[in-house]
């Protein structure tokens, strides 16, 4: 006779046919080693950099409700994830991260863009680029797309 009683545990254990579930987000850049994560390290802190995902909705619309900038790629390192802008109006230059780079291509120096600016917390005193947009190529560069493809332009 089988063990009906409901307080008994299962003889065997539940599993499933199929595949782990694995998810993929629409904003992660194919082949940034940016958004893979690894346990912290001993002693090391996150970044205060609001990233676009960890970036709150309060600065979010500061952010995309303030005037349009033009200015020039100074240098980007896609492996480190970020990079520098020179404004066109002159003065200090600006930070810009991976995730606020909108767009396929990855930006080369050079290249001209138009960007929105957001605070740099904890102090408010340094600001960096937000939606940035490739408005012109640098010709004469290899360009490569957020996938990985070489474009000469």
């Amino acid at each position: 006779m089988a063990n009906t009683d409901p307080s008994s545990p299962a003889k065997a254990p539940l599993s499933s046919t199929h595949a782990p579930l694995t998810l993929s987000f629409p904003f992660l850049r194919e082949g940034s080693r940016v958004w893979e994560r690894r346990p912290p390290k001993s002693g090391e802190l996150p970044s205060p950099l609001p990233t676009k995902r960890t970036r709150t909705y309060s600065a979010t619309v500061r952010a995309t409700s303030g005037p349009v900038f033009k200015g020039v790629c100074k240098s980007f390192s896609r492996s480190q994830g970020h990079g520098f802008l020179r404004p066109s109006h002159g003065g200090e230059d600006i930070f810009v991260h991976i995730s606020d780079i909108e767009g396929e291509y990855v930006p080369v120096e050079g290249d001209e863009v138009t960007y929105k600016v957001c605070a740099i917390p904890p102090k408010n005193l340094k600001q960096q680029a937000v939606d940035v947009v490739i408005t012109h190529l640098n010709p004469g560069t290899k360009h490569e797309t957020w996938s990985g493809q070489i474009i000469s332009s």
